[in-house]
């Protein structure tokens, strides 16, 4: 299909053009001084004084009690199950639209994740959550875990969510890798559910370069992810192990840029909303495109900017866009693919699935980077216009 509005030869690229990636991190002369003064602290091994104060304030940050920063979010989703009980052979709800993290941590546990179909903002689907609890139920298999996911930094609908899974005795463990700094109302997403994982990957909202964090209230949950993330070490003088642990414990050095980092998280917030909005205006009168997730009302950190192509109302599909950005070395990526029709998960039951194999089919993630500069905020708006009004 080719847009009628596009131009018919891509116009001769610039050769001093730089990629403008989707996300890259943010970081600078704070994060600089941190990292020094934690070097030069002499505080290299893994546990230090910026370990325990980035612990501290990223619980204050969050609203929560306890904050366990660890390797990277999928060890904290990997803890968070199994502090909740999850077993080998138990089932696990999560939604099928998500990034693999979400159901390798659930296979981590020898447990079997369970894909349930989302809402049109790519959130889990509380009527297809509260189907599936009720079959379960009356067959007596409960699952062992509820995951919902914070899709793109939107949180999910817990007010239909949390209930739900309380009427059941379903213990809640949120997915919020993507979603640092976002609110469900006036609660910041971090203090939902029983127990949350973010993410500090170099893609995030903020980032320790690699790692991320398990959020509670529960102090014992807490005290058995420290406990596991360190090898599951037994409080002795010699190495002594009654059971199986992990090394997922962050450094003190990556917990010292996470310091750094979590200062600016409300500038850099901001600063991927105003990326947001200018998209929104470029496509405002464009018919058939539109905003993805512009219906979430609540307050999300705008992690990835994404919009949702028609074809049949575009003239267009997301992956010719997506094609013709790329050819203006612009970095674009589809939404994620669900897990259902994913080759390492195709084996596990799901219900339904629609609405996200249409959002993987219309999606198309847009540079959204807090570092992005103008001119090349500039420069992606210039090549989109070319190719939705040319």
């Amino acid at each position: 299909m080719t847009h009628p509005g596009a131009p018919t030869k891509a116009p001769q690229r610039e050769a001093a053009a730089e990629p403008i990636p989707l996300s890259s991190p943010d970081v600078g002369p704070v994060e600089e001084e941190y990292l020094l003064q934690a070097f030069r602290s002499g505080w290299i091994a893994p546990v230090g004084p910026d370990l325990a104060a980035f612990e501290a304030e990223l619980a204050a940050k969050t609203g929560v009690e306890h904050a366990v920063a660890l390797s990277s979010g999928t060890a904290a989703l990997h803890l968070a199950l199994l502090g909740v009980g999850v077993k080998p052979g138990d089932r696990v709800v999560t939604g099928t639209m998500t990034f693999a993290a979400t159901a390798n941590a659930i296979v981590y546990c020898s447990a079997t994740p369970v894909f349930i179909d989302c809402t049109p903002d790519g959130n889990m689907d509380p009527d297809h959550l509260e189907r599936q609890l009720d079959v379960a139920s009356r067959a007596g298999s409960l699952p062992a875990a509820i995951v919902p996911v914070d899709l793109l930094g939107r949180p999910a609908d817990y007010s239909r969510i949390l209930p739900v899974a309380q009427r059941y005795g379903v213990p809640v463990v949120v997915d919020a890798a993507e979603s640092l700094g976002s609110f469900y109302g006036e609660a910041p997403v971090g203090s939902m559910g029983r127990v949350s994982a973010v993410s500090f990957n170099g893609n995030k909202i903020m980032t320790t370069s690699g790692g991320g964090a398990l959020l509670t209230d529960d102090a014992d949950l807490a005290s058995y992810a420290r406990y596991l993330s360190t090898q599951a070490r037994q409080p002795v003088r010699h190495y002594e192990h009654t059971e199986v642990g992990y090394n997922y414990r962050l450094s003190n050095l990556l917990a010292a840029l996470g310091r750094a980092q979590l200062l600016r998280l409300e500038e850099m917030i901001e600063r991927r909303r105003r990326v947001r909005a200018r998209y929104e205006g470029l496509i405002r009168d464009v018919a058939g495109v539109e905003l993805f997730g512009a219906e979430n009302p609540h307050r999300d950190n705008a992690w990835l900017s994404a919009i949702l192509i028609d074809p049949q109302s575009a003239g267009f599909e997301a992956e010719q866009l997506g094609a013709w950005l790329a050819q203006h070395q612009v970095e674009t990526r589809p939404l994620w693919k669900p897990m259902h029709l994913q080759p390492a998960f195709g084996g596990y039951p799901c219900l339904s699935g629609h609405t996200a194999e249409r959002l993987f089919a219309t999606g198309l993630a847009l540079p959204s980077g807090s570092a992005m500069t103008e001119a090349q905020l500039s420069r992606v708006l210039s090549v989109m216009e070319q190719f939705l009004c040319g």
